[in-house]
């Protein structure tokens, strides 16, 4: 005989001990009342000992069939948890998400972005990691991240990486520059100025594009001080340590020391990015990429 207790045999027992009736309990199992009644037989003789007390007219458990029914209400309730919790990790709805994302990306859209996820997943255990572009683009190919927010990155042959966002750039002058107080000015005038920049190995393409503006405009910039962050190297302009140009979301902490000005005649602008693995097929990444999307108002790709 086969000894092992299936899911239906607890379904079957945990009805006819609700109902305290094997007809009322056929009925709402969708079962014809005999083989309900042959079923419960065979439950009893794999446990070994009589789970109800039948009469003509009544049936009732036994001091067995309390605990049993017990026991099976729990087991049935920790399947379907875990069929639930399957479920919703095969769809994208659980389980965990690294993401990797620049600071000056939070001083635009991306908390949007973020806010827009773990509104749409709230029970993804979203967990963030601020870094350089090329720090995430690192997490991104050694799988320690799923997916990042990257500002001008560099081609990656593994990665697959799409703009969200753009912005102008800016130069940022301090508030007693002679050029202060121009609505709007050249790359030019910064020729002989001073530059405040990030470290070039944050990223290569985000370090070359805005100083390539100063290329097109006929001169090499000096940097004289590089510093981690927009914050940091606002503080240095304000103080007077030089200059920079920069991604227009910088405007949002401009210190009081200093003024962010539009670029005449400049095209290039700044491409926040989201960038995940090409291989990449798992649906909490996938979600993860079309509320980004949804939030830039992008098409899917």
């Amino acid at each position: 005989m086969n000894l092992d207790v299936e899911l239906r045999h607890l379904r079957y027992f945990t009805a006819v001990a609700e109902e305290l009736h094997f007809g009322r309990a056929a009925l709402r199992l969708h079962l014809a009342q005999p083989a309900l009644s042959q079923q419960i037989r065979k439950l009893e003789e794999i446990v070994g000992t009589p789970l109800f007390l039948r009469t003509s007219r009544s049936v009732a458990l036994t001091a067995a069939g309390e605990i049993f029914l017990e026991r099976a209400r729990r087991t049935l309730r920790n399947v379907q948890h875990d069929v639930d919790e399957a479920r919703s990790i095969g769809l994208g709805e659980s389980g965990s998400l690294n993401v990797g994302f620049i600071g000056s990306g939070m001083l635009g859209s991306l908390p949007a972005v973020l806010q827009g996820y773990r509104a749409a997943y709230p029970r993804v255990q979203l967990q963030l990691h601020e870094s350089f572009t090329s720090r995430v683009i690192a997490g991104l190919a050694d799988e320690t991240l799923d997916a990042g927010l990257l500002r001008d990155s560099d081609p990656h042959p593994a990665l697959h990486t799409e703009p969200l966002f753009t912005e102008p750039f800016v130069a940022v002058l301090p508030k007693d520059h002679p050029r202060a107080k121009q609505r709007m000015i050249t790359p030019t005038v910064l020729r002989d100025e001073p530059f405040v920049f990030y470290a070039k190995a944050a990223g290569t393409h985000a370090w070359d594009k805005p100083l390539a503006l100063c290329g097109d405009a006929g001169f090499r910039p000096r940097v004289v001080q590089e510093a981690s962050n927009w914050v940091s190297i606002l503080q240095l302009i304000a103080v007077g340590f030089g200059v920079s140009i920069a991604p227009a979301c910088v405007r949002s902490v401009a210190v009081e020391g200093v003024v962010c000005l539009p670029l005449r005649g400049v095209t290039a602008v700044s491409n926040v990015e989201l960038a995940f693995r090409r291989d990449e097929t798992r649906p909490i990444v996938q979600g993860f990429a079309a509320i980004a999307r949804a939030v830039a108002g992008k098409k899917p790709r």
